[in-house]
């Protein structure tokens, strides 16, 4: 129990609390920002009426989100001075650097241009104020790139000293921090799994309105948009992870063990499907493997040597010390499982619901639709059944849900799989918590974050309900004329800005 309540055990549920609810926007606001982009590109090169209005409803859905995320990433910063000060003090120098160049320049970009592109509507030409949303989008993905590339230096640290003099480690390769291999793969990942996100996100929502026939022209292409942009990300986020993988056997031995519960090494080493274990043992009492697969995916070679946990665990000691080098492994073992099998099921769904709507010359002449028709769900030759498109429409509903579960187990095992490093192979967890900070202060303001934190999901849900019922708005004359010099066309300088939103 009193393991349970220490400040650290407090520290950590609060930053893992606060960090998995905030990343649950960041992968919708980056890809939501690329995916409204492209729509408006779409109307300013066609001046087709339903890109403007898919426009308008997606950029609309973004703006929410993106407010919601920005207020949540800014308590993420705070809780390095109040509950991980000497993480703070110990390499601050290095991790602040990053994190600077995020706010200097990312948060410019998307702060600056996401303001000319809300109020603009109506005093830009219409190509300047898409350069707006396209810098926006710039923005949200050169911000996630300096956080990543913060968090990569804490897996793998490198282009820095240790000042023994100061007790603390000092930047000496600021662009070997941002280019290392690590924070490649990493963004890599994490850019494609948000562009999975964002695909489902966009295909459930048009699938809701489709079973509708509701706003069907802009539904129809959204959908199309949707579950294309859930099949490239889903390919990307496969080529990405199995990138991703192999840098962390390199770097991170014990994670990649504890990922597959491999407990001693083995060549081949095989890939664990189901396993059931004694941690005290350091064995499995229930394994079901492929053999080799696991040697393919950390060295391209069904043969190749893959030490186990008490393998990393025993070098470990030698290298740092007596101790235990081993993280929690059943939420690393199953956290790395439900991020693949959500990730993968998303994937699934999006296949089928491109292969269901595929193009019309795919389809005989009887079954192709117009533009303003719900398309017909085609499994082979004769469309499905109401009873069973019905369950098609519902089904893309609920995955929207699949990659933001998956993208939020994927960070755990990220960040518990590392442990008990903070920074890894240089500052333990337990070293870095702030030493003055009670039990009673971390426990209050965890429990106030959490409830705070409950009270804005609850706004950001009714929100998002609001605006997708609605549905994509009625164009006016002005949203079909934008001017065509900054400032507008009126002379009238009291002539209010038109706000969409």
């Amino acid at each position: 129990m009193d393991l349970a309540l220490a400040p650290e055990t407090l520290a950590r549920w609060q930053f893992g609390i606060t960090t998995v609810y905030h990343f649950l926007f960041v992968p919708l606001t980056i890809s939501l920002a690329a995916l409204t982009a492209g729509l408006q590109t779409a109307w300013v090169r066609t001046e087709k009426e339903k890109y403007l209005r898919a426009t308008k409803f997606w950029g609309k859905l973004f703006l929410i989100n993106i407010a919601m995320g920005v207020v949540t990433g800014i308590v993420q910063e705070f809780q390095f001075g109040m509950n991980w000060s000497d993480y703070s003090r110990f390499v601050g120098d290095i991790f602040g650097a990053p994190l600077a160049f995020e706010a200097l320049i990312a948060f410019f970009f998307e702060s600056t241009f996401i303001g000319l592109w809300i109020f603009g509507w109506d005093k830009l030409p219409k190509k300047i104020h898409l350069a707006c949303i396209w810098m926006v989008s710039i923005g949200t993905v050169l911000s996630a790139y300096f956080i990543l590339a913060a968090n990569s230096w804490m897996q793998h640290p490198v282009g820095y000293r240790i000042n023994e003099e100061r007790g603390r480690a000092e930047l000496t390769d600021f662009w070997v921090v941002l280019t290392q291999n690590t924070a490649l793969t990493q963004f890599f990942h994490t850019i494609t799994a948000a562009f999975l996100v964002g695909g489902a996100f966009m295909a459930g929502i048009s699938a809701y309105h489709l079973a509708r026939k509701k706003h069907v022209p802009v539904m129809r292409s959204s959908l199309r948009l949707g579950l294309i942009v859930m099949i490239i990300a889903g390919m990307g986020t496969a080529i990405s992870g199995d990138l991703l993988g192999k840098v962390m056997y390199k770097q991170q031995p014990m994670k990649m063990a504890a990922a597959e519960a491999l407990w001693d090494g083995e060549a081949p080493a095989p890939f664990s499907v189901f396993a059931y274990g004694d941690v005290d043992k350091g064995h499995n009492k229930v394994a079901i493997e492929i053999p080799g697969l696991l040697s393919f995916l950390a060295n391209d070679d069904f043969t190749s040597f893959v030490p186990g946990i008490n393998d990393v665990n025993k070098a470990e000691q030698e290298k740092y010390g007596p101790g235990d080098y081993r993280p929690n492994i059943a939420v690393a073992y199953w956290g790395f499982r439900w991020m693949i099998g959500f990730g993968m099921a998303s994937v699934g769904v999006g296949a089928l619901g491109l292969w269901l709507t595929r193009k019309r010359l795919l389809l005989p002449a009887q079954l192709r639709t117009e533009e303003d028709e719900v398309p017909h769900l085609v499994l082979f030759k004769k469309p499905l059944s109401p009873k069973f498109a019905n369950l098609y429409w519902i089904v893309a509903l609920w995955t929207m849900g699949f990659p933001l579960i998956a993208n939020s187990w994927g960070w755990i095992f990220t960040e518990m799989g590392r442990q008990p490093w903070v920074v890894y192979g240089v500052l333990r967890t337990r070293d870095a918590v702030s030493p003055h900070v009670s039990q009673g202060e971390v426990l209050t303001s965890m429990i106030g974050f959490t409830l705070l934190y409950a009270v804005l999901a609850v706004i950001e849900v009714k929100l998002l309900v609001k605006y997708v019922k609605a549905g994509p708005p009625e164009l006016t004359e002005a949203d079909l004329n934008p001017p065509t010099k900054i400032g507008g066309d009126d002379k009238n300088p009291d002539r209010p800005m038109a706000f969409s939103y």
